[in-house]
């Protein structure tokens, strides 16, 4: 007769709480680094007056890497503070996305930082023997100064975040981090780790590491183009979170995975929310984020419209325990093409303000919901979504092509918000066939563009490698 053993005794709080930490840690590719004060940041105009201050108060050196740097009067007024630091003998470098400030600033806006002895260098301009490597950027917003204080945002160096008050329009919605202790040494490694991706690594050390000043514990989550680490921790939080998830997000394009990830938590009974733009400064991605509203809206997720200018802000918070705040937005692109950097922070006190503010911004929001459905009691105002748009569906590329792979392969059943896609994908292949029939001219000059391009670009990495080996 076979004995019963009894089970093994359920691990206590402690033990559960390590092992959450370790997979967040693994998750993240972060450590928890503790005994920091925390201070959040909302709109342009609070960020730039705490950056003003902390460059002014500059002793050893100023590191700031930011996606956009604007020729207007809020770049000025920056440019002329980092020289009057430079002056002052302070190292000072700068790192901005060449596609994002292309257009925003020139040469003439450099030259003085240049010439005051600030160093400035540009990532990711388009280069021959690395034809698509453009795709990615550098959309990171960090601030360091003397490793002492730190910022993390989603704000840009640009009078656009201050609105536009002649014209009547509002300031940009945005949230980032003031940050003091020790985890400032990890935003620092941060930008020196980008700097040194561009060339020759900063020629002066690092400023003593500063003592802890705070209670708060945090991990600045710095990810590099197919490092996905921001991807891993949005998808453990999302299966990690037991009573409420809410986000805020400026260009939502969930894939089917984390999608599937936020439905699962509603089904085992999480309140999870998502705030976006209700008018979008890039049209085509609001576009994208608007066709996969109705399947976010069949799992019974929540889904907020901003009725601000601009609701630019990246944040999550989770259980009023855990907070990201950071430039990650929730697609492919920041998750596995740019580089991006967040702070996740652990700490019920802040939050609980986190929360505060997210319910604050709910109240200029309003909710969508699917036709004939009624909004429930709390939130904003409600707007019903209709669906089966074609527009909307032809603009969302990445759920059509999910949808339309799913359909061919016959790997998974499709859902209700999915078939309707079809006939749209269906439609737009027998289009392409017939221009490719009759004007095939129309599909073979692209084609031939980037075959030519690809082709040239392999043709000077062979060549750039046999001058190397002579």
């Amino acid at each position: 007769m076979q004995t019963l053993q009894n089970p093994p005794p359920h691990p206590n709080r402690a033990s559960l709480r390590l092992l959450a930490g370790q997979a967040l840690s693994r998750a993240a590719g972060a450590p928890l680094v503790a005994g920091n004060r925390v201070q959040l940041l909302i709109d342009g105009s609070a960020h730039f007056e705490a950056w003003g201050a902390m460059i002014a108060a500059a002793r050893h050196d100023v590191l700031l890497e930011n996606y956009i740097i604007a020729d207007d009067a809020v770049g000025r007024h920056f440019r002329d503070l980092l020289i009057e630091r430079a002056r002052a003998g302070v190292h000072v470098a700068v790192i901005h996305d060449w596609f994002g400030t292309f257009g925003n600033a020139g040469h003439r806006f450099f030259s003085p930082l240049r010439a005051a002895g600030v160093a400035v260098r540009a990532f990711n301009r388009p280069r021959l023997e690395s034809p698509l490597g453009w795709v990615g950027r550098d959309h990171r917003k960090l601030l360091a100064v003397d490793g002492r204080v730190g910022s993390v945002s989603g704000v840009c160096v640009s009078a656009k975040w201050l609105g536009d008050a002649a014209h009547g329009v509002a300031p940009w919605r945005d949230s980032g981090l003031l940050i003091e202790g020790p985890a400032v040494r990890s935003i620092e490694a941060a930008f020196r780790d980008s700097w040194g991706g561009l060339g020759d690594p900063l020629p002066f050390d690092p400023a003593p590491e500063p003592a802890a000043c705070g209670e708060v514990a945090l991990r600045v989550i710095a990810t590099q183009p197919a490092h996905g680490a921001m991807f891993r921790l949005d998808s453990l939080i999302a299966g990690m979170a037991t009573e409420s998830l809410w986000i805020s997000d400026a260009y939502f394009v969930g894939i089917p995975t984390y999608v599937q990830a936020l439905a699962a938590a509603v089904t085992d009974g999480v309140d999870v929310r998502l705030l976006v733009p209700g008018s979008n400064n890039l049209p085509a991605v609001a576009a994208l984020s608007r066709a996969g509203y109705r399947p976010l809206l069949e799992a019974g997720i929540r889904v907020f419209e901003w009725n601000g200018s601009m609701m630019h802000a990246k944040t999550a918070v989770a259980d009023g325990r855990w907070a990201r705040v950071g430039s990650s937005n929730l697609n492919l692109s920041s998750w596995l093409a740019n580089c991006e950097i967040d702070a996740a922070v652990e700490d019920a006190g802040f939050a609980t303000q986190m929360q505060a503010q997210y319910l604050h911004d709910l109240e200029r929001s309003t909710e969508l919901v699917l036709q004939g459905r009624r909004p429930r009691p709390r939130g904003s105002v409600a707007r019903n979504l209709r669906g089966g748009s074609s527009s909307r569906a032809a603009a969302s590329a990445l759920r059509l092509a999910n949808t339309v792979g799913a359909a061919i392969a016959n790997r998974r059943v499709l859902g209700n918000s999915e078939r309707g896609v079809l006939t749209v994908a269906g439609a737009a292949l027998i289009v392409l066939a017939a221009l490719g029939f009759w004007l095939p001219q129309l599909l073979a000059w692209p084609l031939a563009t980037l075959c030519g391009w690809l082709g040239l670009s392999l043709l000077w990495r062979r060549l750039k490698r046999v001058r190397a080996h002579r």
